[in-house]
């Protein structure tokens, strides 16, 4: 409402009606992933939880209103999730709506964002096979066949091994109760793969909000309410990290959103042309 004032905000999909949705082209979705991830403590109840469930609301909704684009996101737990079965169940739901669907995991780390963060992005268009593959994946830059090059003998470093690989040693912290995910299952681990805080001369701090905006890629600031009360005061912190830790990262959804609006423009022109042609016969 900050940011976009005047725009209705539902708070619940199950009460949701479609006749009450504007017909629109490109509808966006982030289901709930906490039945999906791999973070999860415990087994993962996958799209038959109460929360990653949701999906099937959101497809009730779509069967009702046939958006001519979707874009859904979700952590890459969604691919493996009950071995591979509730992927299946997504890509049955689009195919039998006649959706054409193509999906890709991006890493937030290759669109100049300092956080490994893997999602999984689906994009699917109303009749329509090629459009969601166009979107999702780059062309080759030739038709040449590439050598295939040696392999690499060592793997590359990670980000904390560049940061920090040479400097001088302090302690190592290996849990932290605050961090810049949504949910306070996940902590600092015991290898290269996870999230290491390394503090000198035994400091401890946690990220501000603004700096865990700048690791999501958001403006600064962004997720702070103008105007709040005084009871809201002490939970304001506390609400900005789970608003930044659920968030989709924005310079992603950036390239994936122009891409659509890419292609659709592209395909728009092309039957503006065809059928001038069959006009002028």
């Amino acid at each position: 409402q900050q940011h976009w004032p005047g725009l209705p905000l539902e708070e619940d999909i199950r009460k949701l009606d479609d006749s009450s949705i504007p017909q629109t082209d490109v509808w966006a979705a982030g289901f709930p992933c906490q039945d999906l991830s791999l973070a999860r403590m415990g087994p993962r109840s996958g799209l038959r939880g109460n929360q990653s469930g949701l999906f099937h609301e959101f497809m009730r909704l779509v069967r009702g209103r046939s958006p001519r684009a979707i874009i859904l996101e979700n952590v890459h737990g969604l691919l493996s999730s009950h071995g591979g079965r509730d992927f299946a169940i997504v890509l049955k739901a689009l195919d039998e709506l006649g959706y054409g669907v193509a999906w890709r995991v991006l890493n937030s780390k290759d669109f100049g964002v300092p956080q490994q963060r893997r999602r999984v992005y689906i994009v699917a268009m109303h009749r329509d096979r090629e459009g969601p593959g166009q979107i999702l994946f780059e062309p080759q830059c030739s038709d040449w066949n590439n050598k295939e090059g040696r392999q690499n003998e060592k793997k590359p470093p990670s980000l904390f091994q560049t940061i920090i690989g040479n400097s001088r040693k302090g302690p190592l912290v290996k849990s932290i109760a605050h961090c810049i995910y949504a949910e306070s299952a996940r902590h600092t681990g015991t290898d290269w793969s996870r999230n290491y805080v390394w503090y000198p001369d035994g400091r401890v701090r946690r990220f501000t909000p603004n700096e865990v905006e700048r690791v999501q890629g958001f403006p600064e600031d962004w997720t702070l309410p103008h105007h709040f009360g005084e009871k809201q005061a002490d939970r304001i912190d506390s609400l900005r990290y789970h608003a930044i830790g659920n968030a989709v990262t924005p310079p992603v959804a950036d390239w994936v959103g122009h891409r659509l609006i890419s292609v659709m423009k592209a395909q728009d022109k092309e039957v503006l042309r065809s059928s001038a042609m069959i006009a002028a016969e």
